[in-house]
């Protein structure tokens, strides 16, 4: 069984998941425009730079605070 963690939901249709799959790391974004889009990591520090180029304050209804609370629940993954 692997390990999944609910990095932020923001409704039924905006929401970041990530699997524990042993060394790898799927991510599952799901949002009401694109769909399911799902991305494999090999390693955390690969996520972590994926994740800095990805987000941006924009993308969180509470701006700065969201990106840091999201950045934050990533690193401890």
């Amino acid at each position: 069984m692997f390990a999944k963690h609910t990095v932020y939901k923001h409704d039924n249709y905006n929401m970041l998941t990530v699997e524990v799959q042993g060394k790898t790391l799927v991510v599952r974004e799901i949002s009401d425009q694109w769909g399911e889009i799902c991305h494999k990591f090999l390693s955390r520090p690969e996520l972590m730079d994926w994740a800095g180029k990805r987000f941006l304050p924009i993308d969180f209804p509470d701006g700065e605070e969201g990106l840091r609370l999201t950045m934050e629940k990533l690193k401890s993954i």
